[in-house]
């Protein structure tokens, strides 16, 4: 390449020992990750102690549905990680910058039209999903507020994962912690000083992801390689449109599938009442911090893979795989044991209700046990993805997971004696370990094809 990408950031994935550089790769990463939590957690906890149980239910039960709205857009950023670690590790650098220059065009276009989706479908969706009444108008205030910050929210997560594509994932961390600090100080003024309840969580929520957007579009604006930004060459380029969309929006809507069936599932919960919706946004929470931990995993899965699968290296690619579902299974079996340990200490961070933390550790102990087979299942995931196989992943997870867990809600829950919330939540584990044999069964069916050199 005529020039070099910032090597004290940059990682070269094809060559030297696979753990160690995974290591220094995800752990930034899961660091990011948290951070980026730890702004929904701020507002949960903020609202939680100072504007109540059901502002906090308002809150915490949006999520699902954020993240149903927001995945389908997120997912193509999966696919501009891919081709820009593809285009990286085949040295390609006049491809490269086309990439980066689509996928930020991208990110403005889809922020914009989740802005609008948001804010005009906002109480028409939470009516659906049988949001507690007296929880709607605070949730509706909350979700337009939220999505008011859509675009710079894309923007980020675009540009973090090129960042990623090439090994940086320190300055993406580096954005957040500036950040979540200030995110943190807006939430304590806007609903402390101010009394402004979820309208003050949601807009110091937005202000946060804008100042991350900024840090990391300066950032890419001041690299002296292919991912270099300038302004004036943001646009479309139809080439890498297609593949990005080729990679992505099978990522999306695997995202959009698995939040979906979350969706029914919060529309279950929501049948128990104000306590338990509560208890389950608190718990839900705390299982994020597990979840994102395990998922720099799967980032770390697909870069390493689709950087060798550009440079050719087809035999690093089993290794990789290997190395991180072991590194997964330790993560999530401690994190989500130590979880479970810790609940009644970290519940009571949401709420001073006896209740809320009765009702979240019902969750807690379900879920953050097993959480450990949804990590395993993210990483086959993205092996596949790295390799550019995207439509495979998506069919395991529609009938792995979203119809099986619909069936079961349809079916088993609507029985008498198993109408209870533990029920909701036991299909979680059944669901994961179905997916993820699945996917095992069609990593080896794609290894095999990627081997002999042959791509469907």
């Amino acid at each position: 390449m005529s020039k070099e990408i910032n090597k004290k950031y940059s990682m070269n994935m094809c060559e030297g020992p696979i753990l160690k550089k995974m290591l220094l790769f995800a752990l930034p990463l899961m660091a990011s990750s948290v951070l980026q939590l730890l702004f929904n957690a701020a507002d949960i906890i903020v609202v939680g102690r100072f504007a109540g149980d059901n502002s906090l239910a308002a809150v915490g039960s949006t999520s699902s549905l954020i993240n149903l709205l927001v995945n389908l857009f997120v997912g193509l950023s999966v696919g501009a990680n891919v081709l820009t670690a593809q285009f990286f590790g085949a040295r390609k650098e006049k491809e490269l910058s086309s990439t980066v220059h689509t996928a930020i065009a991208i990110s403005i276009v889809s922020g914009i039209l989740m802005t609008i989706v948001g804010i005009v479908g906002a109480p028409i969706i939470l009516r659906l999903m049988k949001t507690p009444a007296e929880v709607l108008d605070l949730a509706v205030v909350y979700l337009r507020t939220y999505f008011l910050g859509m675009t710079a929210m894309m923007v980020y997560n675009f540009g973090a994962a090129i960042l990623r594509a090439v090994g940086d994932t320190r300055r993406p961390l580096y954005f957040l912690v500036t950040a979540g600090v200030i995110n943190v100080v807006f939430n304590l003024f806007f609903v402390i000083v101010l009394k402004w309840g979820v309208f003050g969580v949601g807009l110091a929520t937005t202000i946060s992801q804008i100042i991350s957007a900024t840090l990391i579009i300066r950032c890419l604006m001041k690299e002296q390689s292919g991912i270099q930004i300038q302004l004036r060459n943001i646009r479309i380029h139809k080439d890498k449109l297609l593949k990005i969309l080729q990679i992505g929006l099978p990522a999306g809507f695997q995202g959009t599938l698995f939040s979906l069936s979350n969706v029914f599932i919060q529309s279950s919960v929501n049948l128990f009442g104000a306590t338990v919706v509560a208890g389950n946004s608190a718990a839900s929470n705390i299982e994020g911090f597990v979840y994102a931990s395990m998922n720099a995993f799967h980032q770390a899965a697909m870069s390493f893979t689709s950087q060798n699968y550009g440079a050719k290296k087809y035999e690093r690619i089993n290794k990789i795989l290997f190395v991180a579902e072991g590194c997964v299974i330790v993560v999530g079996t401690v994190l989500g044991l130590g979880a479970v340990a810790a609940g009644p200490v970290l519940l009571r961070i949401y709420t001073t209700s006896s209740d809320v933390v009765a009702a979240g550790m019902v969750r807690l102990g379900i879920i953050c046990t097993t959480y450990a087979l949804c990590g395993v299942m993210d990483v086959f995931v993205g092996s596949l993805r790295g390799m550019g196989y995207s439509v495979v992943p998506m069919i395991v997870s529609l009938i792995g997971a979203c119809a099986t867990r619909l069936i079961w809600l349809a079916t088993v829950f609507q029985i008498d004696r198993f109408h209870r919330i533990e029920t909701v939540y036991i299909i979680y584990p059944i669901s994961w370990i179905m997916t993820a044999t699945a996917h095992a069964i069609s990593y080896v069916i794609v290894r095999r094809k990627v081997g002999k050199g042959v791509k469907s």
